[in-house]
């Protein structure tokens, strides 16, 4: 039956990627104009002549006067086989410019929802089984003030406090001398020391909203009748409250995954511009604003197909959590 339901979400995965896929290259046709007309644009406020015979040879050479179905299929098919176009901003292949980005994106994404994961769930349940006591005040009131408090905010309070206070160094996710180096243990050990502050800043807000997810799942599921008869077999409290309430509690908590991955990288980018981070979220601003379409698709492309990734893997979790889900 598992496997089954597993099967089934994973062919279901698939028209969900050529949906996406066809959605994502809608939203950067939308906008009016194109490249070309935004490089014809930036030429005339520099003051350059804009040549109309070199305007025209750029979007026949780009493809950009064809059909938007024509378009599209000319770019999922060179998807479909690794190419994602060049850049026009650039004049660089996208997936040259993406990946890197892409791979410190997912793994600040990642970074931060382990540590969301490990600092909110003991803390919910704490506060579930505390409640009404002062301990659960303070963090009630932390998890507003979490939730309250604008990333980019908290950023610049962090770095300043890191800056003055410890003398660490706070710019981007690698030392100067590391940038342009290529991968080694060294520059592992680097990005280590700098991925601490990002991964706490974004982390703190996602951590005030699943801890308030936990404890509100939790208390419903203590007060109810299976509970107080465990209870009185004699079942221990802390067997009682992980084999039944808190894996129940975990549903809505689990199901959160779907969002996050995206959320984290796309919902990042003030944070990610005052941090310096290389990450995806300000070539994806930047190339949005230059409707350079292959780039810009490309990146909303991967995050659609990170939403995808996640609700899959969140429903397979929730299948193994609960087997009331599998079986139905």
């Amino acid at each position: 039956m598992l496997l089954g339901y597993i099967f089934w979400r994973l062919v279901w995965s698939v028209p969900f990627f050529f949906a996406a896929s066809l959605i994502a290259f809608a939203l950067i046709q939308a906008p009016p104009g194109d490249f070309v007309t935004s490089f014809a644009a930036t030429l005339a406020q520099s003051g350059d002549v804009v040549d109309e015979q070199r305007l025209e040879a750029l979007r026949e050479r780009y493809g950009l006067d064809r059909p938007f179905l024509t378009q599209y299929l000319l770019w999922i098919s060179g998807v479909m086989r690794g190419d994602f176009g060049i850049s026009f901003e650039w004049q660089q292949p996208v997936s040259q410019l993406i990946w890197e980005r892409m791979g410190l994106s997912v793994a600040l994404a990642l970074g931060t929802l382990m540590f969301t994961w490990a600092v909110a769930l003991p803390l919910g349940i704490y506060s579930a089984v505390r409640k009404y006591t002062v301990s659960d005040y303070v963090l009630t009131t932390v998890g507003f003030f979490g939730l309250a408090m604008p990333n980019f905010l908290l950023a610049l309070v962090m770095m300043y406090v890191a800056v003055v206070f410890f003398g660490a160094d706070v710019s981007g996710l690698f030392s100067e001398e590391y940038q342009r180096a290529p991968w080694s243990w060294a520059k592992f050990v680097d990005l280590l020391k700098h991925i601490w502050l990002p991964i706490a800043i974004l982390g703190l807000s996602s951590t005030a909203s699943l801890m308030r997810i936990m404890r509100a799942n939790l208390l419903d599921e203590l007060n109810k009748p299976y509970v107080t008869t465990a209870r009185a077999k004699g079942v221990s409290e802390f067997r009682l409250l992980m084999k039944y309430p808190v894996r129940i509690a975990l549903n809505p908590f689990v199901s959160t995954i779907g969002w996050a991955f995206p959320q984290l990288i796309s919902g990042a980018v003030i944070t990610a511009f005052v941090l310096s981070l290389p990450t995806a979220g300000p070539l994806l601003l930047q190339a949005l604003l230059s409707q350079d379409m292959f780039l810009a698709g490309a990146f909303i492309l991967l995050l659609c197909c990170l939403s995808i990734i996640g609700m899959l893997v969140s429903d397979i979790l929730l299948a193994f959590v609960d087997p009331r889900i599998r079986y139905r």
